[in-house]
């Protein structure tokens, strides 16, 4: 398999990691030469390259937060929500405790007044003769 076809393959979120994985591996070799060394030089290489790695895994959180999350297949979002709508009927039935009834309708009611700002605007549109 190709380098492209890996990088295509993988989701940003799993690129990320495996960058991560790679710097934090460079980071421990890093302060193993550093600590292994007395030389001034060799250290201050060591704290550089650390601090690159520190730069880069930063911007390696930076691009993966950026992504948006990985979505479910269609396929998988079907299988799942049968048995999420059939669990959820079951829960709620269970909860209530008694079989269900339907609400009786309500009462015939009074018509309901206009509200105030129409009855103004119907005056207003009155006085303009629109209506």
């Amino acid at each position: 398999m190709s380098q492209t076809e890996t990088h295509a393959a993988r989701s940003p979120r799993q690129w990320c990691a495996a960058l991560q994985a790679k710097l934090m591996a460079a980071l421990d070799e890093t302060w193993a030469t550093a600590e292994s060394s007395d030389d001034p030089a060799v250290q201050a290489r060591a704290r550089d390259k650390a601090r690159l790695c520190g730069q880069m895994a930063a911007t390696v959180r930076k691009v993966a937060a950026m992504t948006p999350p990985e979505k479910a297949s269609k396929a998988e979002k079907d299988a799942e929500r049968p048995l999420d709508l059939i669990e959820d009927f079951v829960r709620r039935m269970d909860k209530a405790g008694k079989p269900f009834e339907a609400p009786e309708p309500p009462a015939a009611q009074p018509a309901a007044q206009p509200a105030a700002q129409a009855v103004a605007m119907r005056a207003a549109l009155r006085k303009l003769k629109r209506r």
